[in-house]
């Protein structure tokens, strides 16, 4: 679709914008994986502005299905079923919390810093999921 492009310029602008008010407003990194995780450990004095900013992603994403007409429906057997998908979240949640990092938080945040460990970290990234997913596709998606 020639808007494609256009929708995938705006997602990522809003996903800028979210960064950086958060980062004036409170001078912590839009790390996801990192928020969220801190969202089920004992309550710090953190919680309500993490549950605010996680809400605001789901309520943003809901409104944008709304304005655009709904999303693309994607069958979960293409991807492997939902258990594969279901244990995608998890390996990614175990090495996001290995790694000291997520994609949100170096691709996004540190990258547009210039941090010389986001900018290595989110070519590890890129790389090590192009060759998983080049490895793995002929076993898990079908026609």
């Amino acid at each position: 679709m020639p808007t494609d492009w256009i929708l995938g310029l705006a997602g990522g602008a809003l996903i800028g914008l979210s960064a950086s008010l958060l980062r004036h407003g409170t001078g912590l990194t839009a790390g996801i994986s990192g928020i969220s995780y801190s969202l089920l450990l004992p309550a710090d004095g953190t919680r309500a502005w993490r549950a605010l900013f996680i809400g605001g992603l789901v309520l943003g994403g809901m409104l944008a299905a709304a304005l655009i007409g709904g999303f693309e429906r994607v069958d979960a057997g293409q991807l492997g079923g939902f258990g594969m998908l279901a244990a995608a979240g998890l390996i990614v949640g175990i090495g996001t919390a290995l790694g000291n990092g997520c994609t949100s938080g170096h691709g996004v945040c540190g990258v547009s810093r210039l941090s010389p460990r986001s900018l290595v970290a989110t070519v590890v990234f890129l790389a090590v999921g192009l060759v998983t997913a080049s490895l793995l596709r002929p076993w898990i998606v079908t026609p």
